[in-house]
């Protein structure tokens, strides 16, 4: 058995992890702190989210720091609000009762004035988002000539989310840094360019293969037609009577839509999503950690640097089309040995892009059935007696009234007690499920002549589709885009849903987009002409001719 006494933390350390319950090390924590605890060696952690590195990093920053200083020696940088407070609650938590070390965050969405003066009573860590941070150092709040610590956590979230610039200029700025210590779920190439130019020989450590899966999470799909989606889900929840969980959807408009059906319908669960202020969003979050909500509808912008515990389900309303954001999704659930579902809502048409989501995290999905109407009506019945065979009946004077409760039964049988009891709490599920279609695909043959177009009529790919007209637009890579925010981009400016898609090739200065040719114009129309960043937008047909169209072969 591997301890946390043989990693060479301190005595005071020591103690305080072990009254916060500490007893073994994650594999991320026994690799990562006996190197970290150097302190002048330059470190790469690739490790799944949720498996500990908080304290992989925040245990040796204790250990190192110099507590009679009071200016800022060690610098975390994250992506989120969200797992800002969460890091610098955790350092704090570590340390225990003694509380020498200050630990002082920094983001947006909150008063910089009130974040200025707490930098000015002093801290010995600051815990950042990078574009608050860089605000404070262009405002001359805070100084970074002393930092002796860096750590980037979540790296490939913060370069998705397009901080690569911000990330550069702050390490740019920490001159007698001692070392950079670098954790992050996957290794895009982005990141290994930041790693070559900023750090020096890293020791780099790997915990499970690259990019795969964990283990305790069981990853599985439904297959159905697209119109269905929306009652799919419905059944997964409704399947699932214990869940609490986050369902991903693709843009801002689907996730308020999906919630607010959900709402009406009964269901206890918000969205969160970019266009939420500051305090909605805090509100949000906060009915979702005490499980005043079961569910949160999220898109994956807004999700970034969740960091709740005891998520049972990750549900994938559509796959992204980034295939690492998978990866960051379903890290949601199975955290701290604990298992978790991911699950996801996969029509035909997209099986493609489901085998390449299993290629990348090396894990088999499981394909599911859908529920019929009576398996989901049957497990909550299930759930509701055992829920009430389970009832606490130990506090309160619940025999007084039984007298009174014998008398105003005592016309009535047993059994038919029971069925009005079932009545009061299943009259909603049985009425809805009674007549509920089965809403499974099929496996049609393919063996004669017919095989194809069944194919075809089941929604596979088609390959090189003439109903896909063919766009040029001068956006790419260059201009912070990776594939999914890309997507989200084109959908937002569009106001068309995901179908009308094809093919994207996304190139560093320009991009070929496949539309549904019945909406080409529409798409045309709403983009051409935008501006974005100070550039005006051009798309155009890319067979059309002229600068686009001769370009095409690139």
């Amino acid at each position: 058995m591997h301890t946390f006494q043989a990693l060479g933390l301190s005595a005071p350390l020591l103690q305080s992890i072990e009254k916060l319950g500490f007893t073994e090390p994650t594999p991320i924590q026994q690799k990562a702190i006996p190197i970290l605890l150097q302190g002048t060696r330059d470190f790469i952690g690739l490790a799944q989210t949720g498996t500990g590195k908080t304290a992989a990093f925040g245990l040796p920053l204790l250990d190192l720091l110099d507590r009679s200083r009071t200016n800022p020696q060690a610098l975390v940088i994250c992506p989120t609000r969200e797992l800002c407070i969460q890091i610098t609650s955790d350092i704090k938590k570590f340390q225990g009762i003694t509380g020498q070390v200050l630990v002082t965050p920094v983001y947006g969405g909150a008063s910089i004035g009130d974040q200025v003066k707490d930098l000015k009573r002093g801290t010995h860590v600051v815990v950042a988002t990078p574009g608050r941070l860089i605000d404070l150092i262009e405002r001359k709040a805070i100084r970074l000539d002393q930092i002796e610590y860096v750590v980037l956590d979540e790296a490939d979230e913060m370069l998705n989310m397009g901080f690569q610039e911000d990330i550069e200029f702050i390490l740019q700025n920490t001159p007698k840094r001692e070392s950079t210590w670098l954790f992050s779920a996957t290794m895009p190439k982005e990141i290994r360019q930041v790693s070559k130019r900023y750090m020096r020989e890293p020791t780099e450590i790997t915990i499970g293969k690259m990019n795969a899966a964990n283990v305790n999470i069981d990853h599985q799909y439904y297959q159905c037609q697209h119109p269905y989606r929306y009652e799919v889900l419905k059944r997964i929840i409704d399947f699932n009577p214990d869940i609490f969980g986050i369902v991903f959807a693709r843009t801002k408009a689907d996730a308020q839509e999906i919630a607010e059906k959900l709402t009406r319908e009964g269901y206890d669960i918000d969205a969160i999503h970019g266009d939420l202020t500051q305090a909605q969003r805090d509100r949000v979050m906060g009915a979702f950690r005490t499980k005043n909500i079961r569910l949160l509808v999220a898109t994956d912008v807004a999700a970034r640097g969740i960091d709740v515990q005891g998520i049972t389900h990750v549900i994938n309303y559509e796959l992204p089309d980034d295939t690492e954001v998978y990866t960051h999704r379903s890290g949601r659930t199975g955290r701290a040995g604990k298992s978790g579902l991911c699950v996801s809502i996969v029509t035909p048409r997209e099986a493609y892009r489901l085998k390449q989501v299993e290629k990348l995290i090396q894990t088999r999905f499981h394909r599911m059935d859908i529920p019929s109407g009576k398996d989901v009506c049957r497990k909550q019945f299930f759930h509701f007696t055992d829920r009430l065979l389970k009832a606490d009946i130990s506090h309160g004077e619940y025999e007084t009234y039984i007298p009174m409760l014998a008398e105003k039964f005592s016309a009535v049988s047993k059994e038919e007690i029971l069925q009005r009891v079932a009545a009061l709490e299943f009259d909603r599920f049985l009425r809805y499920y009674e007549n509920a279609a089965d809403l499974n695909l099929r496996q049609q043959p393919t063996d004669n002549k017919m095989g194809k177009k069944r194919k075809q009529d089941q929604g596979a790919m088609p390959q090189g589709d003439a109903s896909y007209q063919r766009l040029f637009i001068n956006l790419g890579t260059k201009d912070g885009f990776y594939k999914a925010s890309f997507l989200q981009f084109l959908l937002d400016m569009s106001e068309q849903r995901k179908d009308v898609l094809g093919k994207i090739d996304l190139r560093e200065m320009n991009s070929w987009v496949e539309v549904d040719s019945r909406v080409a114009g529409k798409f045309i129309k709403a983009i051409d002409g935008k501006n974005f960043k100070g550039r005006r937008i051009r798309m155009n047909d890319a067979n059309s001719g002229g600068r686009a169209g001769s370009r095409q072969g690139q």
